[in-house]
C-alpha cells in the first residue's frame, strides 16, 4: 500500500540550516510536508543543488511525487551606512534622504537608489526597518527628498525600506534573480516563486524567461499587485499570500479580509493558493505554538487554502519536524469538524461556462450522488485535476498524471493524491482499468465501491476535459487489469471495472465506451 495523506490541505516547508540533511528532509516528509521551498535569499546555488538532489532521492525512495518551489529573492531596497552605525530620530523632526554615498548622520540618510527618489513625491510614505520607522515626504528636489518623521526613534546601517503607495520603476528580477532562475530551471524545480511583483507586466517578463520549464508562483507582497488582483492571478499558475512583507506596507487590520479575498479569487480561477508567513512563528524556539498561531493555521484551512506554509519554523528553528507535525494535526482536526464542510461548500465559486468546468462539476455532483470512493482525473498538463480541485470536494481526488513534472506540480493542489503513471491510455476500457488499479493500490477503494473518472478525449491532448464515467469495482472484470510489478509486490485486492451498469457522459463521443 502506498502512503497517503489523511487530509486535503497541503503543507509547504522551507528547507534551511536546521533541515537540509537527507535525514531531516525525510523526517519532514514523513511528518507531512508535500512541497519543499528553497529560499534563494539565503544559501548558495551549490547548497541548493545538493538539497534538491536529496529531495529527488527521497522521492524515489518513497515512490511518491514531491514538489520543489524555488523562491527568488527579488529586489532588496536598502539604506546606506551611518558614521556611528546608527542615528536617533525624533518624531516631528525632518531628515534628508539623498544619493550621496558619504555615511549619514542625524541630519541625512544616504539612499543608493536614485530611481526610487525620482519616483517619490510629496505626501509619499516611506517605511524603514520593516515599518519600525515611518516618514512622510514633505519636499522633493534634484537627487534628494526631505521627510518628516512620523514614528520610530532609531535607524541603523543598511536597513531595508518600503514605499507602499508608489509603483516603483524596478524590475521584479535582479541580476542575482536571473542567475538563480537559470540555476533552478536547470535543476528541474516545479515552481518559481516571484517576489516584488507590482504589476501584470512583471509576471509576463518572467514567463518569457521561464517558458514552460516550470510554473510561476506569484508572491503577493506588494500593495500595487493587489490593485490588479484578478489580472495577476490570471497570469500566474499559483499564488502565495505573503503576509509578512505585505503586512509591512498595508495596515495590519486589512490583512484578514484580504486573505479571504485572495483565497476566494484563486479558487474561482482554479489556481492553487498558499497562505504563508509566521504561521507557527513561536515554534522557532518553542516546542509548541501559541493558541493564536493554532487559530491562524486553522482559519486558513477553514477559508479553503490549498496549502499552508512554514518559513523560519522549518528552515532555522529548533523544532522543524515538530512544527510540521503540529501543522498536520491542526489541518486534520479542522477538516474533521462537521462545520468545515458546510463552510467550504458555501464558498463554492459560480459554475464555469465551458465544457471542462461542466464535466468537472457533473463529476462532483455525480460522485456525491452515488457516494463514490474517489474522483479520478486523467491529466497530461494538470488542467483536468485543477478543475476538480477547484470544487473542494469532500471525496478524495486521485490525479493520474502521465508526466512526472505535472505530477510534482499537482502535489500542491487541494485534495489531490497524485500518481505518476507514464503508460499511455488509448481507450475507455484502459482508462477504467487503470483508474481501478490505482485506487485499489493506493487504498482509496475496494470491491463494491464506485469511482468517478474524468479525462479529456483525445487522451494525449492537454486541456480537453470532456469525459465523465462512473465505474463500479467488481471482480468479474479482473482479467482486464494489467499485470505489473507494482501490483504483484503488494497483497492488495484485485478487481476491475464492470462495464454493465457503468455510466459514461461524453461531450465528444469519439469512441464506444465499451471499446
Amino acid at each position: 500500500m502506498y502512503s497517503r495523506r489523511e487530509r486535503a490541505t497541503k503543507i509547504v516547508a522551507t528547507l534551511g540550516p536546521a533541515s537540509s540533511s537527507p535525514e531531516k528532509i525525510k523526517a519532514l516528509y514523513e511528518a507531512g510536508v508535500d512541497v519543499f521551498r528553497m529560499n534563494f535569499s539565503h544559501g548558495t546555488q551549490e547548497n541548493h543543488g545538493r538539497v534538491i538532489a536529496d529531495v529527488r532521492a527521497l522521492e524515489k525512495e518513497v515512490r511518491r511525487p514531491i514538489g520543489v518551489l524555488a523562491d527568488l529573492q527579488g529586489p532588496k531596497l536598502r539604506l546606506g551606512r551611518f558614521v556611528d552605525g546608527f542615528i536617533n530620530l525624533t518624531a516631528g523632526s525632518t531628515i534628508r534622504f539623498d544619493t550621496d554615498p558619504t555615511p549619514g548622520d542625524e541630519t541625512r540618510v544616504p539612499i543608493p537608489h536614485p530611481e526610487i527618489l525620482e519616483a517619490l513625491h510629496e505626501g509619499s510614505t516611506v517605511l524603514l526597518d520593516d515599518g519600525k520607522v515611518r516618514v512622510k515626504v514633505v519636499k522633493k528636489g534634484a537627487g534628494f527628498i526631505e521627510a518628516a518623521v512620523i514614528a520610530g526613534n532609531r535607524l541603523s546601517n543598511n536597513k531595508g525600506f518600503n514605499v507602499p503607495d508608489v509603483v516603483l520603476p524596478v524590475s521584479a528580477l535582479t541580476d542575482k534573480d536571473r542567475s538563480d532562475l537559470t540555476f533552478a530551471l536547470d535543476q528541474g524545480v516545479e515552481w518559481i516563486a516571484l517576489s516584488f511583483v507590482q504589476r501584470p507586466e512583471d509576471i509576463i517578463e518572467a514567463r518569457e524567461l521561464i517558458e514552460d520549464r516550470a510554473q510561476i508562483n506569484l508572491k503577493l507582497e506588494k500593495p500595487a499587485a493587489i490593485d490588479h488582483l484578478t489580472r495577476v492571478i490570471e497570469l500566474t499558475d499559483s499564488v502565495m499570500f505573503a503576509r509578512g512583507d505585505l503586512g509591512v506596507e498595508l495596515s495590519l487590520p486589512e490583512l484578514p479580509a484580504l486573505q479571504k479575498r485572495v483565497i476566494r479569487e484563486c479558487r474561482r480561477q482554479g489556481k492553487p493558493v498558499i497562505v504563508a508567513t509566521q504561521m507557527l512563528e513561536s515554534m522557532i524556539s518553542a516546542p509548541v505554538p501559541t493558541r493564536a498561531e493554532v487559530s491562524d493555521v486553522a482559519n486558513a484551512v477553514y477559508e479553503g487554502a490549498d496549502a499552508v506554509m512554514l518559513s523560519a519554523e522549518s528552515a532555522a528553528g529548533q523544532y522543524p519536524v515538530e512544527a510540521v507535525a503540529m501543522m498536520d494535526q491542526i489541518i486534520k482536526h479542522v477538516e474533521r469538524d462537521p462545520g468545515y464542510r458546510k463552510i467550504i461548500d458555501s464558498q463554492r465559486p459560480e459554475e464555469g461556462h465551458n465544457v471542462a468546468n461542466a464535466v468537472t462539476q457533473a463529476a462532483y455532483q455525480a460522485a456525491n450522488a452515488v457516494d463514490a470512493a474517489a474522483i479520478v482525473t486523467y491529466t497530461l498538463s494538470g488542467t483536468t485535476t485543477l478543475h476538480a480541485a477547484r470544487e473542494r470536494a469532500r471525496i478524495p481526488i486521485v490525479g493520474i498524471a502521465s508526466r512526472l513534472d505535472t505530477a510534482r506540480r499537482l502535489v500542491l493542489s487541494y485534495g489531490v493524491h497524485v500518481v505518476h503513471a507514464p503508460e499511455e491510455i488509448h481507450t475507455f476500457g484502459e482508462m477504467a482499468n487503470k483508474a481501478t488499479q490505482v485506487t485499489l493500490e493506493h487504498g482509496f477503494a475496494r470491491e463494491g465501491d464506485r469511482i468517478a473518472i474524468t479525462a479529456g478525449v483525445p487522451f494525449a491532448m492537454p486541456g480537453t476535459t470532456n469525459v465523465l464515467r462512473i465505474v463500479t469495482i467488481d471482480k468479474t472484470m479482473l482479467a482486464r487489469l494489467p499485470s505489473s510489478e507494482t501490483v504483484a509486490e503488494r497483497p492488495v485486492p484485485r478487481a476491475a471495472a464492470r462495464a454493465t451498469g457503468d455510466a459514461t457522459l461524453r461531450s465528444n463521443p469519439l469512441e464506444d465506451p465499451a471499446d
